[in-house]
Order: structure tokens, then sequence, then C-alpha cells
């Protein structure tokens, strides 16, 4: 590296460091309401037969509805369309969600009539007034779009709260004829009052005042609704009459309440996951790497720093699922430094000086680095475009965490080596720097025969038996579908003293609901599960559970409607689908088609035993399981990328040689970086499994079991059918403009001792 180059990448890395350094301690982190506890309600518009629920019905019904929540007083709401025909709620604090979806779920076609006269008692119960006395009411004379605003405030004259109401348009003039032919009638008479309807129910029938006179009515369009009406009685009837008119009816579809203990923990186990997992991978670098994995520690320090800025500094929402992202993104940025140290002791077995190697390492893995990045970017990027809810936190967490690692490994990480690679004490004493020795792993592979793929066949057979036993699941026990597939909803309390699940049973059949589905969900929640249940049912099971426990409360309601159900069913079928096309795409442009499609069964075999090992245990398969398996195709296939960027290179510089060879001396010479990152991440993970509470346990099983088959498959299932297929239709090597190894003074390739090792055949001939 040149002095120029190295000064501008040192005061970059450093404004870097600094800037998220003020972010860090500046801002604080968005959560989502799975980490602050809260309510999310999805709602979505239907067509009636005057307006169609298009991008504009709605945005004009999310107004109506952002009048409504501030109503409610909930500190910072958020309304957002999604699509062109739902709107999505988020009211954090709100863990009692009946009430607001109640507001949120009227029709509420807000008109005002004149009063006939009083009605027959029992003949019609819904336009009674505040006494429940039948009123008998003429046509509508003003609708709600014609309401400007209305707010509840103190009487002026004297005790209780007062509506002030606020016309627009044609409103001053409707209102001035209603009030002046009501006025006309005698005080105290039914015919003077003003009824207001909403959804068919009269919600306030105000008397005309007795100095307004007949035919003149009120003008000055606004006026003032008394009626002795208690703070919360005036706050609730102005959102109705300010947000009273929706141009088309909603319908909500889905329903998520999490508690504040459920957060809370949460956020303690992951943190704890994250600081115990990391510490012992950076001590396992340490060990293995010395000096240089010291240098991978403080830079994935920084990388940590930086990817905490950034989520904070683009106001992205932190969800459960992306706390799991945040940690899974540091195994990933562990990797990249592995891959570039594994290579740099490459570079010195070949050339003993550590500044050339260290710089050749680092050059030599970029395209190998590159390739493991666009792949998971692909992942994270299906995963914010198909998935929903908080699984889209999940896809934003992983997208700044690949890009972040990026920058962690080739320009931080770099810029310490040099520096410390520079220091005299240490090139007198190169074994220290932990790249001047090829490391223990590497040497027992230097003798091993690059053949042991000649019988592919043999090799994809032993594969496909597993794989049948694995997929047997799915026929044998069936695969427990969360509600957000399925349709439903799903309630977890916790109770004040802990209950067996025949306890729970009991105490719900008792309360009229046989039919539940209860269960434990871990950390000594039970769990109800039923196709339909209303909010009521929710607060008549709370009782009946909190009964049986000593008091209960709710962890996490989730709603689903069943078109939902299965849109986001058919939506993770096609994410999954999309995402191995995508794979195969991108493998194909950068390998070969034969590559890539031994890549793409790989990943498809792994996809198939993470699920097929879920059917077995009997565990749910729910949104935060979809984003496991996409993450399982977006991480797993990094270990078949690294191996075929070598394979491609082996193959340009040995094109006599032997495909299955080519292949096998590839996956040979990548295995220490594949053993150290495997240990390093599955460190990660494992703390995330013992200790990450019921939700990242499943998550963090899934991503165990998809990284050791991952391994495992690129070498028995990727490897055997791009042989296969390359026998069959393959073509001549790839050509590569510039030599990855270094080369001689005379221009001959100097082979390095592990490249010496792998040119003999069993026999011990040379190749």
């Amino acid at each position: 590296m040149q002095q120029r180059p190295v000064l501008w990448r040192s005061l970059i890395a450093l404004a870097v460091l600094v800037l998220s350094s003020v972010i860090a301690l500046t801002t604080a982190p968005t959560l989502g309401l799975d980490l602050r506890g809260g309510t999310q309600i999805v709602l979505e518009t239907r067509d009636t037969e005057e307006v169609a629920a298009d991008a504009e019905a709605t945005d004009r019904v999310l107004e109506v509805l952002r009048g409504r929540i501030d109503g409610l007083g909930v500190a910072e709401p958020s309304l957002a369309r999604s699509g062109e025909n739902r709107i999505i709620v988020e009211l954090p604090g709100l863990t009692d969600p009946a009430e607001a979806a109640e507001t949120l779920g009227r029709t509420a076609q807000l008109t005002m009539h004149p009063v006939l006269g009083v009605g027959v008692p029992g003949e019609d119960q819904a336009n009674t007034d505040e006494e429940g006395q039948p009123l008998q009411l003429g046509p509508p004379a003003l609708a709600g779009e014609l309401i400007g605003s209305a707010m509840s405030a103190p009487n002026p004259q004297g005790v209780g709260h007062v509506v002030d109401v606020r016309f627009e348009g044609e409103g001053p003039a409707r209102w001035q004829a209603l009030t002046g032919q009501a006025a006309c009638n005698p005080p105290g008479d039914p015919q003077r009052r003003v009824a207001i309807v909403l959804d068919d129910q009269v919600i306030s029938s105000p008397q005309v005042h007795e100095t307004i006179q007949c035919n003149i009515g009120m003008v000055g369009g606004q006026t003032q609704i008394s009626g002795n009406f208690s703070p919360e009685q005036a706050s609730e009837l102005a959102v109705l009459i300010e947000g009273g008119a929706l141009p088309v009816p909603v319908e909500i579809i889905e329903q998520r309440t999490v508690g504040p203990t459920l957060g809370a923990d949460a956020i303690e186990a992951s943190a704890l996951a994250a600081i115990i997992g990391s510490a012992l991978a950076g001590a396992f670098l340490i060990v293995v790497y010395r000096l240089v994995g010291l240098v991978a520690v403080v830079a994935l320090g920084g990388y940590a720093l930086t990817a905490y800025a950034v989520q904070t500094g683009l106001g992205a929402t932190l969800t459960l699922p992306g706390l799991a992202a945040f940690v899974l993104a540091v195994g990933m940025a562990v990797d990249a430094n592995v891959l570039i140290a594994e290579r740099s002791r490459e570079e010195y077995a070949v050339k003993p000086r550590l500044e050339r190697a260290s710089e050749n390492g680092y050059k030599n893995s970029l395209s190998a680095v590159g390739d493991v990045a666009v792949t998971s970017l692909l992942a994270a990027v299906l995963l914010f475009g198909l998935a929903s809810g908080p699984v889209r936190g999940f896809g934003v967490t992983l997208v700044i965490g690949v890009v972040v690692s990026l920058f962690s490994a080739l320009v931080l990480s770099r810029l310490l080596t040099l520096a410390v690679l520079k220091i005299p004490a240490v090139r007198r004493r190169p074994k220290i720097t932990g790249i001047a020795a090829i490391g223990p792993v590497r040497r027992k592979l230097e003798a091993r025969d690059p053949g042991f793929l000649r019988n592919p066949g043999k090799i994809l057979a032993v594969a496909g038996a597993v794989l049948v036993v694995a997929v047997s699941g799915l026929f044998l026990r069936g695969l427990e579908l969360g509600v957000e597939f399925t349709g439903g909803r799903l309630v977890e309390f916790t109770t004040t003293d802990d209950i067996t699940v025949e306890q729970a049973r009991d105490a719900v059949t008792a309360a009229g609901f046989p039919n539940l589905s209860v269960t434990a969900t871990g950390d000594g929640a039970i769990g109800l599960r039923a196709g339909e249940l209303d909010d009521a049912g929710v607060a008549a099971l709370r009782e009946a559970v909190g009964s049986a426990g000593g008091g209960a409360e709710v962890l996490r309601d989730e709603m689903i409607g069943p078109s939902l159900g299965a849109e986001l069913a058919r939506g993770g079928i096609i994410a999954l689908g999309v995402a191995l096309a995508a794979q195969f795409v991108y493998l194909a442009y950068r390998f070969r088609w034969t590559l890539g499609a031994g890549a793409v069964a790989a990943l498809f075999t792994n996809v198939m035993v993470v699920v097929g090992v879920f059917a077995w245990t009997g565990r749910t398969a729910d949104g935060v399981f979809l984003a496991a398996l996409l993450t399982v195709i977006g991480y797993s296939v990094n270990d078949t990328v690294v191996v075929f960027d070598r394979v491609r290179e082996h193959w340009a510089q040995r094109a006599k040689e032997p495909f299955h060879r080519v292949v096998g001396s590839a996956v040979l010479s990548t295995l220490p970086r594949t053993v150290n990152t495997g240990i390093s991440t599955l460190t990660i993970l494992v703390m995330l499994l013992v200790l990450g509470g019921a939700t990242l346990a499943d998550f963090a099983l899934a991503l165990i079991v998809g990284i050791v088959v991952g391994t495992i498959s690129t070498i028995v299932v990727a490897g055997p059918v791009s042989i296969l297929l390359q026998r069959r239709w393959g073509g001549m090597p790839p050509r590569v403009g510039k030599s990855k190894q270094p080369v001689g003074k005379a221009g001959r390739r100097n082979p390095s001792r592990a490249d010496r090792a792998r040119t003999r055949n069993s026999d011990g001939a040379v190749v």
C-alpha cells in the first residue's frame, strides 16, 4: 500500500468511527413494538359500490384514522400506507388493543339528522339518545366530511367539558339550516334536537340552545356541544366527530400485541448472548491467529459500533429478529477476517514477507468476500421485499450488517494490520503475527489426496438418503405452521404462579373455550391458539388463566385474518423460490452454470433439512422461521462461494487436471477457513440458542442446523453435482487475466506448499 492511499483510508476510517461514536452516544435507537411493547394493527380498505379502495381512497382513510389515533392519547403513534389498500398502525405502550381496534375498525359514516320525534320503546334500539329514549330521525342533513375539526375543552360556563366543532365547505350553511329548522320547536321538545349519528348509532343528540331563532339558525361555521361531559367522554366524542367519515370501509386483517416485559427480556437476553458469544469468538480468533486475530477483534468492535450507529442514525426500527440479525452479522464479519487471514498464511508460505503476504491476502480474498456479501444481500433484500411485519426489520438490519462488515474487514482491519506489521518488534518475531505459520489443520490437509470426489454419484446417494429422512418428517409428523400462515389468533400469558398445560386447559375449558389449543411456549408462558377469537374472548381467557395462576399478563397477542395468512404462506414460498433462483443466476454469472446448479442443489438440501428438523421436533414454523430459512440460503451459500472461487482459480491453473481433483483441491485449501469461521459463528449462535429465549432459540436452532448442513453440503452436494454436470455438459476451463498466485523472478509460478502437496496423486506420482 502506498503512503497517500493509506493516509486517505486512515482519515476516512477515523472519520467514520468518530461520527459513529457521536451518533451512538447522542441518538437513541428506534425500537420495534416487539421490543418496547405495544400494538400493531393492519387495516385493509374495502371497495364499495360508489368508491374503489385505491391508493387515493386509502390515503384519505389514513388521514381520518390519524385524527382518531391522536384522540386516543397514545405517545408517538405511527401510521403508514402499505401497498395500495393497507394501513399499518403502530401504537407503542398500548397493550390492551380492544379500544383501539374498535375505534379504528368502525366504518364510521358520520351524519347529522333532524329529530322528528320520539319513537316507540323497544322498536328501534339503535336510534336512542343518551338517556336511552328512542328517537325518530329525518334524512341526513350534513355529512361528516364537512366537519373540519372537533376538540374537547373545559366548559367555560361551568363544570364538565364541551366539544367545539368547526365546519368547512358547505358545512356552515347546512348547519345553519339544520339548527334553524330545529329552533322552531319549543325548548325541551325532542324535535329541537340534532342527532349526530355514527355507523347508524346516535352518539349524541344535543338540543339547540334557546337563544337560537327559528329559521335563522346558528351562524359562523362553528358550534359547541355541551352536556356536562367528563374529560374522557368529551375527548372520545371529539375523536368520533372529527374522524368519523371514512370514504371506504376498513377491516382489521392483522393485530399484534407485545407486552413490555417480553420486549425487555428479549433485549436483555440478546445483549447477553451477543456479549458472551462475541467474547468467546474473539478469544478463539486470538488463540488461532494471534496478533492478526487481536487486530480482527478490534476491527469487529469498530464494526459493532458503526453498524449500531448506522441503524440508529437512519432511524431504522430495531426488531426482535433484527437483534438476531445484528448478532449474525458479527459472525459474517468474522468470516471475512478469517478468510483474509487464511489467504495471508498461504501467501507467506510462498514468500515469507509479512507486509507483502498480508496485502496479497487482502487483494486475493476480495473476490470471495465480495461474492459472499452479494449473496447475503440478495437474501436480505428478498426479506425486506417479500416478508412482512418484524421480519422486514431483520432484512434491514442484515443489509446494514453486510455493508458495514465490508468496511470492517477491507478497510479498518486492513489498516490496523498494516500498522501492526510495521512495528520493528513484530518484524523480528513474525510467528506472533499468526500468519507466519500455516496452522495444524492446513498441515494435515496438505498430505490429503484431492481425488476423494472421484465417485460423485455414490456421495450424492448418501446425501440423498439423509435428505429423504429429513423430508419424511413432513409426511409423518407434519409441519406446525404458525398463525402467520394459517390465520387465527395466538395469545401468550405469563402467570404469577407457575401452572401446567393441563391446569391451563382445564381453566379455559371451564371458561367456555374447550376447543382451544393450549401449549407451553417456553419461559414459563402458556400459549392459547384458536381459529377465531375476539377481544372479549381474550379478556375472558386472561381472567380464566389468571384465576388458575394467581394472575396473568399478556406477553404476546397475534391475530391474522385467513386471507392474509394464505397470502403470507404463498409469499413465503415465493420468497424461497425467488431466493434460490436469484442465487443461481448470480452464481452462474460469476462462475459457470454447472457450478451455480451445484450451489443451488446444496441450498435446496439445506432448506429441506432445516424444515425437516422443525417437523421432527414439532417446532412452530412462523414468520421468524421464514427469516431463518432465507438467512440459511444467504449465509450457508458463503462456504460454497468461497470454495467455488478457489475452484475457478485452481481450474485456470490446472486446465489438464481432472475436474474432480480441482474441486477436491479447492475444498482442502479452504477447509481451514471453513472450520475456524464455523466455530466462531456457531459460538455466537449457541449463545442465542441457550440465552435468547423461546423465539430467538428457534431462530438460532434453524441457523445452527443450516450452517452445519451447509458446510457439509458444499462437499457432498454442491461439489458432486457440479462434477457430474461438468462431465456431461462441461466446457473449457475459465481464463484469468491476472494470476492470483505469486510469480517468481523468471515469470514461472511459485506454487505454495499446499499446492505442491495437491499436485501428487494417490500413488505419489506428480500429475
